[in-house]
């Protein structure tokens, strides 16, 4: 009984969620059309130079994904607590603060993004950015593991051991690697469906590996994944068939 319980407390947010980002998806591709002239009167469009005849192409709409992408994940906040707000049991304050972190990380990226699109933002802002952006997230990190040592890869084990403490460093690394990511993205912008292709690439693969894994030991934090990974392959995938 209590294996059935607890695969039913593991599948059912997700079936939830699952189904919200269809209606995500629904909502995106209804949204974009009617949006598009919005855009073009505010002057944020550009010219398609990989087609011959082309007319105004609205920039920045990827905004558009992002909001319904939030308001999304704001109203599936509920669900994978309602067991413990019916049950009146003790409530877990880290996995929701770890939860709203994350939530706040996507609104100060999408808030970049959409800034860079109207203001042009100049490199060293977007440098300086998103290294701000992961400061929510470092700091739940902090407060909830504070965990830096990382395994040594086994050719460097007779120098370094079989684990190191990176401390501070550890943290610096996963700033610099949101500063990365976020670039290594944006930098293809403007080639058709290649800069949304490669989020859904890149979202396909972890959900594949959040699903195989979801059994394990650790099936709380593949869970956890789920919920963001599924709403945004479905609003990424309504910008994309607007976006080849």
């Amino acid at each position: 009984m209590n294996v059935e319980n607890e695969t039913w407390k593991l599948l059912l947010p997700i079936g939830i969620n699952a189904v919200m980002s269809v209606c995500a998806y629904c909502l995106t591709v209804r949204l974009i059309p009617k949006l598009k002239s919005m855009f073009i009167k505010a002057n944020l469009y550009g010219i398609d130079m990989g087609k011959r005849n082309s007319g105004k192409v609205p920039e920045a709409i990827g905004v558009v994904t992002g909001c319904v992408f939030l308001i999304t994940m704001f109203l599936f906040i509920p669900v994978p607590f309602t067991d413990c707000i019916l049950k009146n049991v003790k409530f877990p304050h880290d996995k929701f603060v770890e939860f709203l972190a994350a939530l706040l990380s996507i609104c100060c990226m999408l808030l970049l993004g959409f800034a860079d699109d109207v203001l042009d933002l100049r490199w060293r802002h977007k440098l300086l950015l998103p290294t701000v952006a992961s400061l929510p997230l470092l700091m739940v990190y902090y407060v909830n593991f504070n965990s830096t040592i990382i395994i040594v890869p086994k050719p460097l084990r007779s120098w370094l051991g079989f684990s190191l403490d990176l401390w501070i460093f550890y943290y610096v690394y996963m700033g610099m690697l949101a500063v990365f990511c976020t670039n290594a993205i944006n930098i293809l912008a403007g080639i058709n469906g290649l800069e949304v292709g490669q989020n859904l690439i890149i979202a396909t693969s972890i959900i594949i590996f959040n699903v195989i894994e979801l059994f394990d030991s650790q099936w709380k934090a593949h869970q956890f994944s789920i919920y963001f990974m599924l709403p945004y392959i479905a609003t990424s995938f309504a910008l994309f068939k607007f976006n080849w």
